[in-house]
């Protein structure tokens, strides 16, 4: 194990250079229940302070509620130092009456792009993404939608987030795509098929829940319940016998980590997501700056051949995780 620390990575065919550790907002939009918003803004401003220069955000969190709070906490660097952060947002989620629904239609697109524009109070994006494939609108009108925004200056990259190796190659075939958003974590693997598509065509990635929504924090036992209001509470993979195994995996992680790393399970689970070459970043939440401290650190952790085999021996024994998805979000 080496603690060599990379403060900036190339992210794909965009040339931008980013943190490897991006700071993800999903858990400021209400979707994870109450939380204290003066120790989330604490906590991104101690992301920028430790040298995380790229921030992931979404219209579908609170439908401006955690892009609005993003634009607080970076509120100096956006009006006077624009180009030292990089601010990833998404588009293509509409909440109906029967609950969020996917919508990469032209119009919605659209005004999703001015509404988080107006949300962050920022004059562009610097990537935008569709948060999931629609598949009522061709590809072909999403790409060419978004490929209008780029010209009109609105924003300057476009990638897309949990889509599959084929849907990507239909959405390039109108335009690029020059990012991918997919889960990836020890108990979610079946993206791993799609990366060689990415690594060959120099789009790059950034991994959202390498901590499996909080599993791989180690914070969580068999007994753990969640908040009214977090979508984990009825979500069926955090109960149930599976979910008890996963449990056993986590603490078996846990010891590895601890005994052999000098690491918390945590940072391991990050770095593990960060040892795949086809991954430039890996996106983490946090809500308190001790969590992204912890995160931040995983950066400098270098997982050796034999580590990773350990790894993967302990990990053998895991139920896989699927989810999360728009159709399960609460209403």
């Amino acid at each position: 194990m080496s603690t060599e620390t990379t403060q900036r990575v190339r992210l794909g065919m965009t040339g931008l250079d980013v943190s490897p550790i991006a700071f993800g907002t999903w858990q400021l939009g209400g979707e994870w229940g109450a939380f204290d918003e003066q120790e989330s803004i604490a906590a991104i401003r101690s992301a920028r302070t430790l040298g995380i220069n790229i921030f992931d955000t979404a219209q579908g969190y609170g439908f401006g509620a955690s892009e609005r709070l993003l634009g607080k906490a970076l509120r100096d660097d956006l009006d006077h130092r624009r180009d030292a952060v990089v601010i990833a947002t998404k588009g293509g989620l509409r909440m109906t009456d029967d609950g969020l629904v996917r919508d990469s239609s032209p119009e919605w697109l659209r005004g999703g792009v001015d509404a988080s524009l107006a949300a962050l109070a920022v004059e562009h994006i610097d990537l935008y993404q569709v948060h999931w494939p629609d598949p009522k609108v061709p590809f072909a009108e999403t790409a060419g939608t978004l490929q209008e925004l780029v010209e009109a200056g609105k924003i300057r990259h476009v990638g897309v987030s949990n889509f599959s190796a084929a849907q990507m190659a239909e959405f390039a075939a109108t335009r690029p795509v020059e990012t991918l958003q997919p889960a990836y974590h020890l108990f979610r693997r079946d993206v791993e098929q799609d990366l060689p598509y990415c690594a060959s065509h120099d789009i790059g990635v950034l991994a959202y829940g390498p901590l499996a929504h909080g599993l791989l924090t180690g914070a969580l036992d068999e007994h753990s319940s969640f908040p009214a209001g977090d979508w984990r509470a009825t979500a069926p993979f955090f109960k149930g016998d599976g979910y008890r195994q996963d449990i056993r995996v986590v603490r078996a992680l846990e010891r590895f980590a601890r005994d052999e790393l000098g690491a918390s399970v945590s940072q391991l689970a990050i770095a593990w997501v960060l040892a795949n070459p086809a991954v430039q970043c890996a996106i983490v939440g946090a809500r308190s700056r001790r969590h992204i401290e912890d995160s931040v650190a995983a950066a400098a952790l270098s997982l050796s051949d034999g580590d990773l085999e350990r790894i993967a021996q302990i990990t053998a024994a895991a139920v896989p995780l699927s989810g999360p998805s728009p159709e399960m979000m609460p209403e």
